[in-house]
């Protein structure tokens, strides 16, 4: 039996579509062609197509039309829209119908390939007969209506190539949603790059994202491949898209629009496929209207949503969520799980949790820390945080020694060494800023007194720059 892709092309210009059926062919594909959006849906009544090819406007209707019925009636066919080059309305529109990707004409036959090859590689149906066993229920912990709605969105939007926009309170777990979509895609055997854009310099920031060419202005002595290159085949995750300066969303939007990028120092530009989600706990619509962001980067990156719920919306998730950490920082710290006792668990229930999941996480590592018996009980989680910057050195006899100086008097020594003592001080100063904030980076940075990127600095150099689950 002949196993070779069946392809519907759709197009009322006979010339294109003869030209495509040619191409396709070569591809090692087989065609059916209809001029009209009533031919198309007599042929998908009796044909088992593997995707389809539609351009935007025919005699009888649209392509946004087909999308619609397409992915109404046979939702398992992957439908991609041809449209003019730069129409970027249309297409938007017809990936918020449900179409699969766009393809811009003049079509060039490497971007076809990418998009089929893409279009025909669907992910596994999972065979798994246990929820809990899903990788949807594995990296998204809860049961709440909220999460079980959120799932639902993700396997849908997973499906499709469109730009993903997620938005949520800090600490809901942004990235593990992102790489979530990521992994239930067809671009899952591809990488997932990561990129908060608040963390990179502004110097360093082109350069990072686009690469360099040896000997450009940089310095650089050899070549670098940027992050967007490196996420070729895969998914492009920005979170804190809106910390982008206007310079850089220039460039950003050629290369999600093109999916061409150009290398600081070269003079020839290189083709980068590639899903782009993004992230941002700013109102990016705010900063449209005051200036401080691009409306047209806005509308290209803004095609699916992804409202992720704060903590305090999602009821027994808590407890889950925090029997969750329990085992997980049990064994990181190899030690036996403990369990929450019933007024532990009727607290966690009462709090608000500004700093969400993440929040949680916190502040069960600290009661795991305070508990020296098998369970966690009210007072261990109802420590009271340490008042800004009072670390009192004195008290702390286990890291410190007295020696005599020449006075007479006794000066108080660091055990474990000068620098160790003061990044174990920075640390806590670190903390405590977060806790205050309920680990809001944005206002512990303002609070600290230095900037969003130095935090994070600090934060990954300590450890303490972590997403966790949603």
């Amino acid at each position: 039996m002949d196993s070779a892709p069946l392809i519907l092309l759709v197009d009322d210009e006979e010339d294109l579509c003869t030209l495509m059926s040619m191409t396709l062919s070569r591809m090692g594909m087989h065609t059916h062609v209809a001029h009209k959006v009533s031919e198309a849906k007599v042929l998908l009544s009796k044909n088992n197509y593997d995707a389809c090819l539609t351009d935007f406007n025919l005699p009888d209707g649209n392509g946004v039309e087909l999308v619609e019925h397409i992915s109404k009636n046979y939702p398992n066919i992957p439908i991609a829209v041809l449209t003019a080059y730069g129409n970027m309305d249309l297409a938007i529109s017809a990936l918020k119908a449900g179409a699969f990707d766009f393809v811009n004409k003049p079509i060039k036959q490497q971007h076809l390939q990418q998009l089929l090859d893409k279009a025909l590689n669907k992910p596994l149906a999972s065979t798994e007969s246990n929820n809990e066993n899903l990788l949807e229920y594995k990296m998204l912990i809860g049961q709440s209506a909220p999460i079980q709605q959120l799932r639902s969105t993700i396997k849908k939007i997973a499906r499709s190539q469109a730009p993903v926009f997620i938005t949520g309170e800090s600490g809901t777990g942004k990235e593990v949603v992102a790489n979530l979509v990521h992994r239930l895609s067809n671009r899952n055997e591809g990488p997932f790059i990561a990129i908060n854009c608040g963390a990179i310099p502004s110097d360093l920031m082109e350069s990072e994202l686009f690469g360099h060419r040896k000997g450009s202005f940089t310095g650089a002595t050899q070549d670098k491949q940027g992050l967007i290159q490196s996420a070729h085949g895969g998914s492009l995750f920005l979170d804190e898209i809106a910390e982008l300066p206007l310079n850089m969303q220039v460039k950003l939007l050629r290369a999600v629009q093109e999916k061409r990028i150009r290398p600081v120092g070269s003079d020839t530009e290189i083709d980068v496929d590639f899903r782009v989600i993004s992230a941002s706990h700013q109102d990016l619509e705010s900063m449209v209207h005051q200036g401080r962001f691009r409306q047209d980067l806005f509308f290209r990156i803004h095609v699916m949503d992804l409202v992720l719920p704060p903590l305090r919306e999602r009821g027994n998730d808590i407890l889950l969520l925090a029997e969750h950490f329990i085992q997980r920082v049990s064994q990181e710290w190899r030690i036996s799980p403990k369990y929450l006792s019933d007024k532990a668990k009727i607290f966690l229930l009462e709090q608000y949790y500004p700093g969400n999941v993440r929040e949680l996480r916190n502040i069960i590592e600290r009661a795991m820390t305070l508990s020296d018996e098998q369970s966690i009980d009210l007072k261990h989680l109802q420590s009271t945080p340490l008042k800004q910057f009072s670390i009192q050195i004195e008290e702390s006899p286990e890291i410190v020694e007295t020696s005599t100086n020449s006075a007479g008097g006794s000066t108080k020594l660091p055990v474990e060494g000068l620098e160790a003592y003061l990044e174990k001080i920075e640390k806590e100063i670190l903390l405590n800023a977060l806790n205050l904030t309920h680990w809001n980076r944005t206002l512990a940075a303002k609070k600290l007194g230095m900037t969003f990127r130095s935090l994070r600095y600090r934060l990954k150099k300590f450890g303490l720059d972590t997403d966790e689950e949603a």
